[in-house]
C-alpha cells in the first residue's frame, strides 16, 4: 500500500455534526414512515457507513464518519443516505476494493434479515387502486416465496408491506444503487480496483447507458400500459416511474463527476489478488439478484 498520512482524530466539534445529522435524518425518517420504518433503514444505512469507516481506517485510509443527509419527509423518504469523506486517495486496489465491498457487505448483512422479519408481519391482500408497488429484484421475488409459498405479486394481490419491510426493502434498492459500476459509488470503486485505468472507459460507457435502460424500461411501461387500455396521458404518467429513476441517478453521478473533474481517480498498475478476484465477481453477481428496474410504480 502506497504511504498515507495518519487518519485524523475525531474532534468533538465532528462527533458533534456526526451525531447532530444522524439524530435529523432519524426524525425525518420517523416522520416518514413511523418508528419501525426509522429503526430499520437507519439500522441498515448506519451499519453501511460503518463498514466503509471500520474498514478504512483499519487499512490506514483517512476517512470520515458518516454524514447522514436528512431530507424532508413528505416529498422523500426523509434521508437521502450517507457519505462518507476520504481525504486521501486510495491507491492501492486490493485497499480501494476492501473499503469499496465493505459497506454493501456490511448493509446487506442487517438489511436481508430485517426484510424477512418485516415480510412475517405483513400481510397478503389485493392492492388498494390508489396504491403503490414496489419494484421487484430477484432476490426480493425468491424471499417471498419462500416467505409466502407463492409468487408476487400475482392473482390481484400482493404483500401489504410492514413499515420494517418496507424498509427493508428500501436497504436492497439503496445497495443496488450503490453497487453500480460507475464512479465514486461503492462499484464503481469495487470496478476500478479490479479492471484499474480500463475503468475510466468502462464508467463513461455505463453512464450513458443508465439514460438508455431508463428509456427502455419507460418505453416498455408505455407499452404494457397502452395495452391495459390506458389513455396516452395516463400510460405516459405510468412509465415516467420507469424513466425518470435511471435519468436521476444518471444526472447524479454526471454532477459527482463534475466535481470530481473525472470518473475515479488513478490506481496502481497492481492487479487485485486472487480472493479479491473473485470477491469482485460475488459482488457482481450480488448486484444482479438485487437489481430493480422500476423502484416503485402505481397499480396499473
Amino acid at each position: 500500500m502506497d504511504d498515507q498520512p495518519a487518519p485524523q482524530p475525531l474532534t468533538a466539534r465532528d462527533a458533534l455534526i456526526h451525531g447532530g445529522l444522524f439524530i435529523a435524518c432519524c426524525i425525518t425518517t420517523g416522520l416518514y414512515g413511523g418508528p419501525y420504518f426509522a429503526a430499520t433503514l437507519m439500522g441498515i444505512l448506519l451499519c453501511h457507513e460503518l463498514g466503509h469507516y471500520l474498514v478504512g481506517r483499519r487499512r490506514g485510509v483517512d476517512v470520515s464518519l458518516p454524514y447522514f443527509i436528512p431530507l424532508p419527509p413528505y416529498i422523500s423518504l426523509g434521508t437521502l443516505g450517507a457519505v462518507i469523506k476520504m481525504r486521501t486517495t486510495i491507491r492501492d486496489r486490493n485497499v480501494l476494493f476492501d473499503v469499496g465491498a465493505s459497506g454493501p457487505i456490511a448493509g446487506l448483512v442487517v438489511a436481508i434479515p430485517l426484510l424477512v422479519i418485516g415480510l412475517l408481519l405483513s400481510d397478503v391482500g389485493p392492492p388498494t387502486p390508489d396504491g403503490f408497488i414496489e419494484g421487484p429484484s430477484v432476490l426480493y421475488v425468491l424471499i417471498k416465496l419462500a416467505i409466502f409459498g407463492r409468487w408476487l405479486p400475482g392473482d390481484n394481490v400482493d404483500v401489504q408491506l410492514h413499515p420494517m419491510a418496507l424498509a427493508g426493502w428500501v436497504g436492497l434498492l439503496v445497495t443496488m444503487i450503490n453497487l453500480m459500476p460507475i464512479g465514486q459509488l461503492d462499484g464503481g470503486h469495487i470496478a476500478r480496483a479490479a479492471l484499474g485505468q480500463r475503468h475510466e472507459t468502462l464508467s463513461g460507457r455505463l453512464h450513458i447507458a443508465l439514460l438508455a435502460v431508463g428509456l427502455t424500461v419507460g418505453g416498455f411501461m408505455l407499452a404494457t400500459a397502452l395495452s391495459a387500455g390506458k389513455e396516452l396521458g395516463d400510460a405516459l404518467s405510468y412509465a415516467k416511474y420507469g424513466a425518470i429513476p435511471w435519468c436521476m441517478w444518471a444526472l447524479m453521478l454526471a454532477y459527482m463527476r463534475r466535481q470530481a473533474g473525472e470518473y475515479h481517480p488513478a490506481v496502481s498498475d497492481e492487479p487485485l489478488d486472487a480472493s479479491r478476484r473473485r470477491r469482485a465477481i460475488v459482488m457482481l453477481v450480488i448486484f444482479c439478484l438485487i437489481a430493480t428496474p422500476v423502484p416503485f410504480r402505481p397499480v396499473l
